[in-house]
This record gives C-alpha cells, sequence and structure tokens, in this order.
C-alpha cells in the first residue's frame, strides 16, 4: 500500500510541483489542496496524465468552515454552529492545521478514481470569495459533476462557473437560503401549508420557537440518594 501511494504521489509532484499541495489524511489515502484558479487546468491534467488517469468522479461535497473548532458545547441557547464539531483543543484549526483564513469559508472536496490505475484521490479547493463562493464547474472534464455540483449550489449555496444548468436540485423552487450553511436557522427561514381557501401550498414565516437541541442527560444513581450522604456515610 506504501508503495503504491508513493508512486501516486510522485506522479503528482512531476506533473504539478507547486500548484498541488499535500494535506492531512488517513495513512492509506492521499489528499491534495488546489487554488481556485488553477482547479480547472489541474482537473484536466489529473485525468489525462500518465500517471494518474482519474477517469472518474465519485462524489462532489461541500464544505463550510464558519466557526470550525472555534468552541465546545454550547449549552444555554439553541445553536447554529454544529455542536462544537471538528473542535480542537487551544486553537481554531482546520483538519490539516492550517488556520481558516478569511475568504476561505467555503470549499468543495472532489472524490477521484482512477479505473484503470485502480487509485483513489481526495482534492479540495477553497472558494476565494465569502460573500459569492464560486469555483470552476468541472462537468466538462468529469460529466458526473452535473447533478453534484447542483447538490452542492443547492445546499451550501456555491456557485460553479459554467455550469451547464446550475440551479436547485433537492429543495423547492421557493426555498429560502441554503440549509447546509453553518449560519442557516435550524427552523429555517419559512414554513409550508396548504390553504384550502386559496387551494394551493402557500410560504409563511416560521412560527416555531428556537430551541436548545443539545441532550441533557440526568442520571439516577442510588450513590446520590439523601440517606446515603448523612454523617458517616458517603460523601
Amino acid at each position: 500500500m506504501a508503495s503504491h501511494l508513493d508512486s501516486l504521489s510522485a506522479a503528482l509532484e512531476a506533473e504539478f510541483g507547486s500548484r498541488v499541495r499535500r494535506i492531512a489524511s488517513l495513512p492509506d489515502e492521499i489528499a491534495i489542496e488546489v487554488d481556485a484558479e488553477q482547479w480547472l487546468a489541474v482537473a484536466v491534467r489529473l485525468r489525462d496524465a500518465e500517471g494518474l488517469r482519474f477517469d472518474t468522479l465519485i462524489d462532489v461535497a461541500g464544505v463550510d468552515y464558519l466557526q470550525y473548532g472555534d468552541s465546545e458545547w454550547k449549552t444555554q441557547s439553541a445553536t447554529g454552529s454544529g455542536f462544537s464539531r471538528a473542535t480542537s483543543r487551544g486553537a481554531a484549526a482546520l483538519h490539516d492545521g492550517s488556520a481558516h483564513r478569511p475568504g476561505q469559508r467555503f470549499g468543495v472536496v472532489y472524490h477521484l478514481l482512477s479505473v484503470q490505475l485502480n487509485q483513489r484521490l481526495r482534492v479540495r479547493c477553497a472558494c476565494p470569495n465569502d460573500d459569492e463562493p464560486m469555483v470552476e464547474s468541472v462537468v466538462p472534464v468529469w460529466a458526473s459533476a452535473n447533478w453534484f455540483e447542483r447538490e452542492a449550489f443547492d445546499l451550501f449555496g456555491i456557485l460553479f462557473k459554467g455550469h451547464p444548468d446550475l440551479r436547485r436540485i433537492l429543495t423547492d423552487y421557493g426555498f429560502v437560503g441554503h440549509p447546509f450553511r453553518k449560519d442557516f436557522p435550524l427552523s429555517g427561514n419559512v414554513e409550508v401549508r396548504y390553504d384550502p381557501v386559496k387551494q394551493r401550498v402557500v410560504y409563511e414565516p416560521v412560527s416555531i420557537e428556537p430551541r436548545t437541541l443539545v441532550p441533557r442527560v440526568i442520571r439516577h444513581d442510588n450513590r446520590y440518594s439523601p440517606e446515603l450522604l448523612g454523617e458517616g456515610r458517603i460523601k
């Protein structure tokens, strides 16, 4: 396994040099990061270059790094920050150890497979603009990216420049916002009901009150029984 990964790492270094950066991954995997402006050109070479031949795109995933590692569990009020998912004690850091930088709140992760060479690769590309996150579409490189990119657009609001049909794919036509963003309200922005008078579905402001979702566990243990806490007893 190690020799196979070494060969892939060497092929990546020979083909791209400093255009790609190795990032932390599991011991039996290779993950790289590519700048947004380089991504489309790199994608073409990942597909066509000898020693790489990544002919199949397995998946595309959006990522929102907002408040990544900033805090631990919040128990006083409802939170939309993800219940301290990916918290790093002592410092806010991404999973590869690099601190979160302004302008890189959103990222896109691509999972590639080379059927010919039986090897896999994970590629991460950060969106340079937080307000309008955008990367180049790789539909011209891998046709399977079409629906994957639409899903990332729908759920995260990430734009894919050059996509042939970038529109929502999972949420309704009138849906407001992008539900996988960390700052999206837990109860949503609108609620839907059927109005028998208008005889159609109507959208209204959310009537659900925000509530704390962190579970509170109360353990009933006879060690803490008042009868056992008297003088000469367990304290």
